[in-house]
């Protein structure tokens, strides 16, 4: 049997990972406040991304709301690091207002950047949004040894971004990220 360098390249990856998600939106948190599910902020992202996660076997330790504040993102990650997830996904504040800080507040706490993320993402959403899509900013890094996910806050960006990209590769990138 022939065995491709990329199915022995993810030889012995790891799973389940522990994932923590989080939902960055100023107007849903003003109206909901500090939430522990996605149900009781009627976040349709938030609940896609928990189902997708729990649906493959992976742990969800959390789920946060929280505003477009640059001092809250940065807190919501921190604790998500000490919590232990191997795995943050946020959902929203990507874009291209004034209050969209998501990227500005986590990219500098990246020990290292994976652009590959991002590259991919966009190519894989150009069926869907077209053109617009150069307005799409996503990003992803490693921060303390962990793996987190900027996304857009559309339900159908974080579905192509968690089903045909993060969970598939995710124990793969946590093994890599903690040799």
């Amino acid at each position: 049997m022939n065995v491709s360098t990329t199915d022995q390249h993810k030889k012995d990856v790891r799973g389940p990972c522990n994932f923590v998600l989080i939902t960055v939106s100023t107007s849903r948190f003003r109206k909901y406040g500090s939430v522990a599910t996605p149900e009781a902020a009627e976040d349709v992202s938030g609940q896609v991304m928990h189902d997708i996660v729990a649906r493959n076997g992976h742990n969800v330790l959390q789920y946060m709301l929280i505003s477009d504040d640059p001092e809250s993102i940065k807190n919501a990650v921190i604790s998500a690091i000490d919590m232990g997830a191997d795995i943050i996904v946020s959902s929203g504040g990507t874009g291209l207002t004034s209050q969209d800080v998501t990227i500005e507040s986590i990219a500098p706490m990246f020990d290292k950047e994976m652009p590959g993320f991002g590259e991919l993402f966009r190519y894989k959403s150009i069926d869907e949004v077209g053109t617009a899509v150069i307005l799409t900013r996503a990003e992803a890094g490693i921060i303390k040894n962990r793996a987190i996910f900027c996304l857009p806050g559309s339900p159908n960006a974080v579905r192509l971004a968690l089903e045909s990209i993060i969970v598939p590769e995710a124990g793969h990138i946590v093994k890599h990220i903690q040799e």
